[in-house]
């Protein structure tokens, strides 16, 4: 699956050469704030971690992975996309609903990038037939919470989001 630029972005899919690029977006504490209450990633932690975590459900055919951000202008890279089944790392995965996530350089919000990143990204998946997409955020991540009713999605649930790496209380939106 490819994703067409959108009107100022450009996305690229992330491999473990991207390494650099996924922690130095981590060193940001408010970056980091909503995922692990601000501590910064260390370069291990990236690699021994992170970067087999999204291996883990990569599939490039179907989109799954994540997509870098790049800005069209300058080709500065300033976040990224997270597209996987719903609760991937979970007992209950569900292939038919793609979770959308972000995480962007405090430089670049309030300008508008995650939403129309993560809209281009599942414009992209409904034209490979996805059609059912969910996000989740800690409850009190309320730019993400506007983020996902931009992207057209409505509160479902809240969850005990575990895996074999995060456990906390997340509010689920789902289109």
């Amino acid at each position: 699956m490819q994703i067409r630029d959108s009107e100022r972005l450009t996305y690229h899919y992330v491999t473990e050469a991207d390494a650099d690029f996924l922690w130095e977006l981590d060193q940001d504490e408010m970056v980091m704030k909503f995922i692990n209450g601000g501590k910064k990633s260390s370069r291990e932690d990236i690699q021994n971690i992170f970067v087999p975590r999204f291996q883990a459900y990569s599939n490039p055919a179907l989109g799954w992975g994540l997509w870098r951000v790049e800005t069209l202008d300058n080709k500065e890279s300033i976040g990224w996309i997270l597209v996987r089944p719903f609760g991937f790392f979970t007992k209950s995965p569900e292939s038919d609903n793609i979770e959308l996530g972000w995480r962007f350089k405090r430089s670049s919000w309030g300008k508008g990038y995650a939403t129309e990143a993560a809209n281009a990204v599942k414009e992209s998946l409904y034209e490979i037939g996805m059609d059912k997409f969910s996000a989740i955020a800690n409850p009190e991540n309320q730019a993400s919470i506007n983020i996902m009713k931009k992207l057209g999605m409505r509160f479902s649930h809240e969850l005990e989001y575990k895996d074999s790496v995060f456990q906390e209380l997340v509010v689920v939106y789902t289109t």
